[in-house]
């Protein structure tokens, strides 16, 4: 890992001023991260914009250094200006205040941003766990000051210091937003109501052609998990540290599950559809899918089985080739605003990561729904986190890489 990041060390040179301040290095100047590149000052126009319903303050030292844009990578749904629907909008604002203009590149997958990461035209990502480790190793991303980022302070305590965003020792982002991988059902078709995920898996016969689960390489964690209760014996502690006989055993599971599977979904827009449509009766979600189900008017439930699940907490990431760093800080404290955090995590569907954010959801009942401040809910969910060599114990270098999750899930689509 660390001869990863010294191949790193001649880009980062070029950018020694930035890098140094994101460090920390820069809080005895007034913690500016002067860009390489030449910065403009903002416009009579920006300093003058006008007061919205948006309370949130730009850092003035950053402020001061400001480039005229920032380029991020992002899931859908997290950067609205409101083009999509005129009311959805926590952009335009902070481009007011800051003259910085957001470009953006949605990231369908975590594979595609880590991909897109890797050309350096970009200043930042929303990356999930199953990303960030990816893009740390690579030396895609600089560690954090989150000094300069007033709002961090409010971030909910058990999203921060955690292994999908600080890696040894130091921030190398802000938590977005978080949720869980449920369980929904159709209660027409799985009787009685399921209480384990036991129906996808070892049950998963009853209900073959209608089994549904999450197309990505880190779905395998799902299958260790579940693992982890009804094959004590294999010894899995953290479904995303799996040594050859565990990583074998989850393999088996998910290719013995995939003679049932109707269908795998990345999309959620065709899990919809194949729930609505009657193609599926079971499987993996998102607790937004089974809201935008309920509202057109199905029966869909969701549960958190006893083994617990898998889960995302996003992570807003500093490339370490960023062009435009005053604006990506002052981005990432922005859109972790008691008010832009609120905003977008209901849009997106999503528990916020400010603890503030829940006085301003326009639904009372959002962060109730989303548990955002329920930590009995999230001690039951482990955090998707890149797969390393390196199996955190006494068992050393002897767990599977994420490559290695790769290849192994190809192996069960065939």
């Amino acid at each position: 890992m660390k001869n990863r990041h010294l191949q790193t060390d001649s880009r980062r040179r070029r950018r020694t001023t930035a890098a140094a301040a994101v460090l920390g290095l820069g809080l005895a100047t007034g913690g500016v991260a002067t860009a390489s590149t030449d910065t403009t000052e903002p416009t009579g126009d920006t300093a003058a914009a006008e007061e919205t319903d948006y309370h949130w303050t730009p850092n003035a030292d950053l402020l001061a250094a400001a480039e005229d844009e920032v380029n991020v990578i992002a899931w859908a749904a997290y950067i609205e200006d409101g083009s999509t629907d005129p009311a959805v909008d926590w952009v335009t604002d902070f481009e007011k205040k800051t003259g910085c203009q957001v470009n953006v590149k949605v990231g369908n997958t975590s594979d595609e941003m880590v991909q897109l990461m890797r050309t350096g035209q970009y200043d930042g990502v929303s990356a999930s766990g199953d990303a960030s480790g990816r893009l740390y190793e690579g030396g895609d991303v600089d560690p954090v000051n989150v000094d300069l980022i007033p709002n961090y302070e409010d971030v909910i305590p058990a999203l921060k210091d955690q292994p999908y965003n600080t890696f040894d020792g130091q921030n190398y982002g802000v938590p977005h937003g978080r949720g869980s991988n449920l369980l929904m059902y159709d209660p027409d078709e799985v009787k009685p109501a399921p209480t384990s995920w036991d129906v996808v898996f070892d049950n998963s016969d009853q209900y073959s052609g209608k089994v549904t689960a999450y197309d990505n390489p880190i779905y395998i964690a799902d299958a260790a998990l579940y693992l982890r209760e009804h094959q004590p014996e294999l010894g899995i502690e953290d479904p995303y540290e799996l040594d050859q006989e565990q990583f074998d055993a989850a393999i088996d599971l998910l290719k013995q599950q995939g003679e049932n599977i109707g269908e795998y979904w990345s999309d959620y827009t065709k899990q919809i559809s194949a729930f609505a449509n009657g193609d599926s009766s079971v499987g993996t979600t998102w607790q937004v899918i089974n809201n935008l189900l309920v509202a057109d008017g199905g029966k869909e439930e969701v549960v958190l089985p006893e083994e617990g699940a898998t889960g995302w907490s996003d992570t807003w990431m500093l490339s370490s080739e960023a062009e435009h760093p005053n604006c990506m800080y002052m981005w990432m404290d922005h859109i972790i605003s008691p008010e832009a955090n609120a905003a977008v995590a209901e849009w997106f569907g999503e528990a916020p990561s400010n603890a503030k954010s829940c006085e301003f959801t326009a639904d009372p009942k959002h962060c109730d729904i989303y548990h955002a401040d329920d930590e009995e809910f999230f001690d039951q969910v482990e955090f998707w986190k890149t797969p390393v060599s390196d199996c955190g114990d006494d068992r050393g270098e002897e767990c599977k890489t994420y490559d290695e999750w790769v290849q192994g899930w190809n192996e069960v689509k065939g």
